[in-house]
């Protein structure tokens, strides 16, 4: 009965949680674009079309989530109502377990709904780089980059190498990846920062307690529609031999490209794809999302205000610490936000930091003390 009991207040809450979802305000927006796309000229400015669509997408994604949790609500209200006249054992338990599932998509909303930049929903361009410490560095980089894969993964989003520089030694020297899916970037712009680890180190005979520093940037991949004017007289384009692992023309020919915007000084590069014009279009994605980074910082007061900002990897600009040895703990220094678990938390488990560090920006408090 105290199972029941708890359902009861659970389902309640979840049921009151629709108050925070405007379905009136969501579809009146979806009915303008709709109007919007019937008009006989609508397709004469394709970038606007392309915004609309999306933005339509969007709104008719929100609404069928948020009829499906009412659906599910009132299925569970009527299991709850079935387990408390039946007081059946097994069907208490087939609605703990369903009103636990029920109640972590409520959640995973109400974190969505904490995403509300201009940019949140896009897809992610993320670059990692080690710091000083040569093999240490850039085993604890690739180590990081594991880490975003796995997330990833879990969420069910696509993840590709748009450049992976191997260490000499071990690990990596750095990466670039492209994580696809929704909101990829309003999560993953929470990780941007300095990342330290103290460990034993495994390449020191001696086993000595090394520290390493790696760093995390975060862009918004940006759609074609988004207006970045990129004159092509201000870019310097180099081709050179890839030097990864892959096919026949890997490492024979100059298919790798580097692209440099001169009057910023802002490089990307490109070499995991088999062909140059790949790689160029690759390149080209990620110094838009870069000089994009550079636009939106004009128009912020502090640099340190922009998402991905390039901080020195150093003590005092980190984010988060990871303690492996000789105790074992994963520390947020922006939230507070600490776990002990440090090996779920490489394989992945890094959602209860995002989600704390969203809820902080939100609120501007400690989300850790809530």
């Amino acid at each position: 009965m105290n199972c029941i009991h708890a359902s009861r207040r659970s389902a309640n809450r979840s049921a009151n949680s629709g108050g925070i979802f405007d379905f009136a305000r969501l579809t009146s927006e979806l009915h303008e674009l709709e109007q919007q796309t019937a008009q006989p000229d609508f397709w004469n400015n394709p970038q606007n079309a392309a915004r609309v669509n999306r933005k339509k997408s969007s709104i008719e994604r929100e609404i069928r989530r948020w009829s499906d949790i009412e659906r599910r609500n009132g299925d569970l209200t009527a299991l709850l109502q079935l387990a408390e006249e039946s007081e059946d054992a097994e069907l208490s338990r087939e609605l703990e377990t369903s009103l636990a599932q029920f109640e972590q998509s409520i959640e995973q909303l109400r974190i969505e709904m904490l995403l509300s930049g201009e940019h949140d929903g896009s897809n992610a361009i993320v670059a990692i780089h080690p710091g000083a410490g040569g093999t240490e560095s850039q085993d604890w980089a690739q180590m990081l980059m594991r880490m975003y894969i796995r997330w990833a993964e879990r969420k069910g989003y696509k993840v590709a190498a748009l450049d992976l520089q191997a260490g000499e030694v071990a690990g990596i020297k750095s990466a670039t990846l492209s994580i696809t899916g929704p909101y990829a970037y309003g999560y993953l712009k929470a990780e941007a920062g300095v990342h330290r680890l103290v460990r034993i180190s495994p390449f020191d005979a001696n086993k000595r307690r090394h520290t390493s520093f790696a760093s995390v940037f975060v862009y918004p991949e940006l759609e074609d529609d988004v207006d970045m004017a990129i004159d092509e007289k201000d870019l310097r384009i180099d081709t050179f031999r890839s030097g990864g692992a892959g096919g026949q023309n890997v490492n024979k020919v100059e298919t790798a490209i580097r692209i440099t915007h001169i009057p910023t000084n802002t490089v990307a590069q490109c070499q995991n794809e088999r062909s140059q014009l790949q790689n160029r279009m690759g390149a080209m994605k990620i110094l838009k999302a870069k000089l994009f980074e550079l636009e939106q910082q004009k128009k912020q007061e502090k640099f340190d205000a922009i998402v991905g900002e390039k901080k020195d990897i150093s003590w005092g600009s980190q984010i988060r610490s990871y303690v492996f040895q000789p105790y074992q703990l994963v520390k947020d220094l922006r939230t507070g936000v600490e776990v002990g678990q440090v090996d779920a938390v490489m394989d992945g488990g890094i959602d209860q930091f995002i989600e704390a560090y969203l809820k902080q920006q939100l609120t501007g408090s400690n989300a850790s003390n809530e």
